[in-house]
């Protein structure tokens, strides 16, 4: 394994045990066999792998989102998908090589193909800009969209940032209005649109191709307001307190679907979708398929209904009444009106 992490170690020790062991026997000119050892090996390494991943953090997860060796959107577009013939340009700046798009297919339904790429390597990571959009990178997504609702084909995007970019060029191209058009063009859309988180689900540069009928997400990504290492800066002051961060930010798919944001969260093979990219992309394909399915046998009312209530519903403040209420004579002086009673909640 080229990367691991602090919580694998036990996983790569027992590893370059059984690799050892495995050269040992073909090296071995007696021919002494070494089955039985390795087998045992074998068995503990899958054991001690379900304990570890059983059992992982909120930051752990975050860590495994982040994993530079996990499958990335062209690798899913490769895997769950045939026949992805990808499209360029907003038509108005430039062509946006974070935000990838296009035609594709996923099992017999012809669809518009859309998420945030990042690169492998240093080269790769400038061009698509870490996987972090620019404003002209929303305005090509939205203009795919366009052209799927145009076509009435279904539209599914994949989910994989930090957020967008917040450079003084995105900001000079109005990154934030970009956004804001996508939340709103996408709460209009006529066709089925899915949205899966496959690794990084930041802010709103993922809500920004992320406003769906049905939000999904990998068992190991996360999606959140803000990054642990943000939250804990702002709020601990000290990027230490990261772990605690991204507990209490509750950004993991099981607290997710638990607060009702997404509904359903895929499992992935064990250890991560990075040791089995083949495993994870079937996973994710029979899921989308099987929720595909159910959105194009609802009523097109009906679903644009419920997609927009989905949005309008999250999150609610409540707001109380004195349980004492003032005397008149504390009440607000006549000049100024009293305050209109407000209900004991407001959702």
């Amino acid at each position: 394994m080229k990367h691991h992490l602090d919580f694998e170690k036990p996983l790569i020790e027992l590893q370059l045990k059984l690799e050892e062991l495995r050269r040992a026997q073909q090296a071995n000119p007696l021919g002494l066999q070494l089955d039985n050892e390795m087998q045992v090996i074998e068995a503990k390494l899958a054991e001690t792998r379900r304990q570890i991943y059983a059992n992982l953090s909120a930051w752990q997860r975050v860590q495994l989102a982040r994993h530079p060796q996990r499958p990335y959107f062209l690798d899913y577009a490769r895997l769950a998908f045939t026949e992805f013939s990808e499209l360029h340009g907003d038509r108005l700046f430039a062509d946006d090589h974070a935000m990838v798009g296009g035609f594709a297919r996923l099992g017999p339904h012809r669809l518009m193909l859309i998420g945030t790429q990042k690169g492998r390597d240093t080269k790769e990571n400038i061009l698509r800009n870490f996987g972090s959009a620019h404003p002209e990178g929303y305005r090509k997504a939205l203009r795919l969209m366009r052209l799927a609702d145009k076509f009435q084909l279904p539209i599914v995007t994949l989910i994989d940032t930090a957020g967008a970019f917040p450079g003084v060029g995105a900001e000079e191209r109005h990154i934030a209005e970009a956004i804001a058009v996508n939340l709103r063009e996408m709460m209009r859309l006529r066709v089925p649109v899915l949205s899966a988180v496959i690794g990084e689900g930041g802010s709103g540069g993922a809500l920004g191709i992320g406003v769906a009928d049905r939000v999904l997400i990998l068992e190991n990504a996360y999606y959140s307001v803000i990054s642990p290492e943000g939250c804990a800066a702002i709020l601990w002051k000290d990027r230490k307190a990261t772990p605690q961060a991204a507990e209490a930010l509750r950004i993991t798919g099981r607290d997710l679907f638990e607060f009702k944001l997404v509904d359903e969260v895929i499992p992935e093979p064990a250890g991560g979708a990075h040791h089995d990219p083949a495993a994870a992309a079937t996973a994710l394909k029979a899921t989308l398929l099987r929720h595909l399915q159910e959105l194009l046998a609802l009523p097109e009312p009906e679903r644009l209904q419920r997609r927009y209530q989905r949005f309008r519903s999250i999150g609610h403040h409540t707001v109380r009444r004195r349980a004492n209420p003032p005397a008149p004579d504390e009440r607000s002086s006549p000049a100024t009106p009293a305050p209109n009673p407000v209900p004991n909640e407001v959702r």
